[in-house]
């Protein structure tokens, strides 16, 4: 526990500003999708609205990351850079926003649908949707980090999926990754116990294929090593004495990505009739 940084209340407070500015231009994004728009349109959009909200784009030059926003599209698992990419339908892509504001960091992603998909894609879609609500549900002070991994991996293989293991999601704050490593995959009961004002991301990258990744030779771009599909949603939350408040929690409905409803409920409930 050393070295994770627990929030005081003011830092909470700037980064929930941070937050609601990537869950803000998020939700921006979905409502500009559609077929026929390149990839390249989406961070020029993000980058114009990240920088009129008063913000920053956290991912431009990060590393070398060339781009104010990570595009990943089908079987790009994340980190796609933006490009002549045109969305056809049928696509999915997951638009992941870090937004810089006053010195802390607020990261988000989801995964949306352009035009019409088919039902693979919104198989891996809505697993990776629920597994992301599943691991949220997993969080509040006292638990463990391997409680959070496990919802998410007992559910998405229960739906047929693989999670991946060589990304995680990772403490955030005054620096955009810092400790802890938050997997998404686990054992419950294990792994570093959760305090209060600990703030982290939870991101899970779920794929239709195997979980297995390669990395492009831009040295960026991860892809599904089959091929498959892959879909993710992200939120980044501070943990509370009696759960969690997501920071990134959107103040609607997300165009072109929540169009399905409560899709494993749904299925739930056709088959005890």
């Amino acid at each position: 526990m050393s070295n994770v940084s627990i929030k005081t209340l003011k830092e909470v407070e700037g980064m929930r500003a941070a937050c609601q500015m990537a869950a803000e231009t998020l939700l921006d994004v979905g409502e500009m999708l559609r077929p026929g728009i390149t990839t390249e349109d989406i961070n020029r959009f993000v980058h114009d609205d990240t920088v009129r909200r008063g913000g920053w784009p956290a991912p431009l030059n990060y590393h070398g990351f060339p781009k104010s926003v990570c595009t990943s599209v089908n079987e790009v698992v994340c980190h796609g850079i933006p490009g002549a990419r045109v969305l056809e339908p049928g696509d999915i892509i997951n638009v992941d926003v870090t937004t810089i504001y006053n010195g802390f960091y607020g990261d988000t992603s989801a995964t949306f649908y352009v035009g019409k998909p088919s039902s693979a894609a919104k198989h891996v879609t809505e697993v990776s949707r629920r597994s992301l609500d599943l691991a949220i549900a997993q969080v509040r002070e006292g638990a463990r980090l391997g409680d959070i991994g496990a919802a998410i991996q007992e559910f998405a293989e229960g739906e047929g999926c693989s999670v991946v293991r060589a990304f995680v999601g990772h403490g955030i704050g005054r620096v955009f990754h810092e400790a802890p490593q938050v997997s998404h995959v686990g054992k419950r009961g294990t792994g570093m116990r959760l305090r209060a004002g600990m703030c982290f991301t939870i991101e899970p990258m779920i794929n239709l294929g195997h979980h297995d990744v390669e990395v492009l030779a831009d040295k960026w771009t991860a892809v599904t090593a089959d091929g498959s599909l892959s879909a993710q949603f992200e939120h980044t939350l501070v943990v509370t004495k009696n759960g969690c408040e997501v920071l990134t929690r959107r103040s609607r409905q997300l165009s072109n990505s929540e169009i399905f409803g409560d899709v494993f409920s749904v299925a739930a409930a056709a088959t005890t009739r």
